[in-house]
């Protein structure tokens, strides 16, 4: 109903500035009556992380920060859904305005700043939902402000294992000040440590996910992914937003400061992903992220190693029904080449994508 709906809609939302727009549709969401999710073809079912996922199209964080509808988000056909960002203490982000569109370029510029309504609100939400089908993540970071921000990881690992199927540490934002810096080997082996023992503790079986930063060198790619490898780390998220702003850009917000996510994230982000495959090959699965805006898309990104995709910019300009699209198109694929899974697709040509994308 909603895809149906979505073109009639979008000149009224894309008249609104991008925050006002985001909420409205949010909200909208949020009062869904909640349905059932539609079935699947079988042969874009996905197991990983000892899970199995009906389909591999994720929605990626940033969405729903407060966990308002994840519900509802799966019942446009999502195969997982991963709210947040979430720190500790409720926290406004930056000053608007901090979203922007860029039409011609199919991206967005946001300096939100991990915006949060803070971790018991959002605990209660997905407490509420306890039991309900459905593969749902949550990302989780730090406190601006905070004095000792490993703590903050611990306290949201803490918080939420138990109350969703995985949980990814972002430590690759690029609106919270020295967040990165967290991606320092020393630092992230020490960062891992503390939240796999706070879930390890807490009796769960929740997932620990990684997300890394398009922006990294490859030394640095080498260190995290040795560090994720050795602490135990169930799955990569490549990647998030990036702060280079390529000369393409045509957009009249092109000189907007924050992470620049949408089509001319594709690029960077798939030779980054084929690379991390390179290194960690089948031993750790990916989620691939960035850019993906059509079923060709996500078909490079499991080429270049994904199990699993995300996508979220591209839903500002073609709306939920690219969902199906992207599922129809990879099944398309599959048929053409005569699979009954995407396991022989996962990673095949992660050479020379890294060589090329």
């Amino acid at each position: 109903m909603l895809s149906a709906v979505f073109p009639l809609v979008r000149p009224v939302l894309q008249a609104l500035d991008a925050e006002t727009a985001h909420t409205l549709t949010l909200g909208a969401l949020a009062r869904l009556p909640l349905g059932h999710p539609p079935i699947d073809d079988p042969r874009l079912c996905v197991t990983v992380m000892s899970r199995r996922f009906p389909n591999p199209v994720g929605l990626a964080a940033g969405f729903d920060k407060g966990a308002r509808a994840p519900d509802a988000l799966l019942g446009l056909g999502f195969g997982f859904v991963e709210v947040g960002g979430v720190v500790p203490r409720p926290q406004p982000g930056n000053p608007r305005p901090r979203v922007f569109r860029l039409p011609e370029d199919g991206a967005v510029i946001n300096r939100f700043g991990l915006n949060s309504e803070g971790l018991t609100t959002v605990r209660t939400r997905l407490a509420a939902r306890r039991g309900r089908p459905g593969i749902v993540g949550v990302n989780i970071g730090a406190n601006k402000d905070s004095a000792d921000r490993l703590s903050d990881y611990v306290a949201c690992t803490t918080g939420l294992a138990g109350l969703v199927d995985f949980i990814t540490v972002n430590v690759s934002s690029p609106n919270t000040p020295g967040l990165r810096d967290l991606q320092g080997e020393a630092f992230l082996d020490d960062l891992l440590a503390r939240v796999i023992a706070a879930r390890d503790a807490s009796g769960a079986g929740t997932a620990l996910l990684l997300k890394i930063a398009p922006d990294i060198g490859l030394d640095g790619l080498d260190a995290m992914t040795a560090t994720a490898r050795r602490r135990g780390v169930d799955a990569l998220v490549v990647s998030n937003t990036t702060v280079a702003r390529p000369a393409s850009l045509a957009g009249a917000a092109r000189a907007e400061t924050g992470g620049l996510s949408g089509r001319p994230l594709f690029a960077p982000s798939t030779r980054l992903l084929a690379e991390t495959y390179l290194r960690v090959g089948a031993e750790l699965p990916l989620i691939g992220v960035g850019g993906i805006d059509s079923a060709e898309a996500a078909w490079t990104k499991i080429r270049a190693g994904a199990s699993l995709v995300q996508l979220y910019s591209a839903l500002v300009y073609a709306g939920p029904g690219l969902i199906g699209e992207i599922k129809a198109g990879l099944v398309r694929r599959m048929e053409a080449e005569g699979l009954e899974s995407l396991a022989g697709v996962v990673g095949r040509d992660a050479a020379e994508l890294a060589r090329s994308a």
